[in-house]
């Protein structure tokens, strides 16, 4: 398997040597909001070893998101795939807007991350409201969201992240239908 990670300088010198292809693997409003000058937007709900260019001469394909980690999981995806030369960007976007690498702003846009928070803190206080108030079996609802939360954390794998992914107030553009 050949992955392996840059830092935010590592990639700007890449970038700046010319030829540098950047995949952001973040949803389409997250990539809108901001990202680094001249990556391209393929999700990682979509990405496959298809979806992605190839930058041929045993030139690496770079993968950012926001903080690092679906950057990780879409590296890992693309080389069981059978990609190789594969680099994930360290701490993301993120870390690359603080090192001050150019980055393009669009419209500002609640990130999925904490879409998440909302939907899960809106479920369980919902839960609990319903267990207090209707029948204590709707306490569940709770402790299910509960378990989600602990399966995420253990996976790094958010299924109401990739729900959340799908609503048309995440889709930018064409792909909103």
């Amino acid at each position: 398997m050949s992955v392996h990670s840059v830092s935010p300088a590592e990639l700007l010198s890449a970038l700046q040597s010319g030829g540098c292809t950047l995949v952001d693997v973040r949803t389409p409003v997250e990539f809108r909001d901001v990202h680094v000058e001249g990556a391209i937007n393929i999700p990682l709900d979509r990405l496959g070893p298809t979806s992605v260019p190839q930058p041929g001469n045993d030139r690496p394909l770079y993968i950012i998101c926001h903080k690092g980690s679906r950057g990780a999981n879409a590296c890992q995806k693309l080389s069981v795939a059978g990609l190789t030369n594969l680099v994930n960007v360290e701490g993301g976007t993120l870390a690359c807007q603080q090192a001050g690498l150019p980055v393009v702003k669009g419209r500002k846009a609640i990130s999925l991350e904490r879409q998440v928070r909302i939907a899960a803190g809106s479920l369980v206080l919902i839960g609990v409201a319903l267990g207090a108030l209707a029948h204590p079996y709707l306490y569940g609802l709770s402790a299910l969201v509960g378990a989600g939360l602990v399966f995420a954390g253990i996976t790094d794998t958010c299924g109401m992240g990739i729900l959340l992914a799908r609503m048309p107030w995440n889709r930018t553009g064409p792909e909103r239908t």
